[in-house]
């Protein structure tokens, strides 16, 4: 049977604009098989959409927590997203960084 999917957004405060956050989230992305996306907000933070197992949700979680070399991570809040946005994600077959 397979395992339920979920999409959760994080949003990763701290310095994480400028340190190659958003290649290095795609890339574990793909390495867990989660599809959705990653962009800079206009408030310095780092807002992550996610899709996948609950599984692979916590392993990118993980590594949103470590981040890469030069990344300060000060917090991260993780929820559910609306009903709406959930049904998009489910069409998506592509982990992508958004550029707005």
């Amino acid at each position: 049977m397979a395992e339920e999917k979920r999409a959760i957004r994080f949003m990763v405060e701290g310095r994480v604009q400028g340190v190659s956050f958003r290649f290095y989230t795609r890339e574990n992305a793909d390495r867990l098989d989660l599809v959705g996306y990653v962009r800079n907000l206009s408030d310095g933070r780092l807002e992550v959409v996610a899709y996948g197992t609950e599984k692979h949700l916590d392993g990118l979680e993980k590594k949103l927590h470590k981040g890469p070399r030069m990344a300060r991570i000060e917090s991260i809040e993780r929820e559910e997203v609306s009903a709406e946005e959930l049904k998009e994600l489910e069409q998506r077959d592509i982990f992508e960084i958004k550029l707005n």
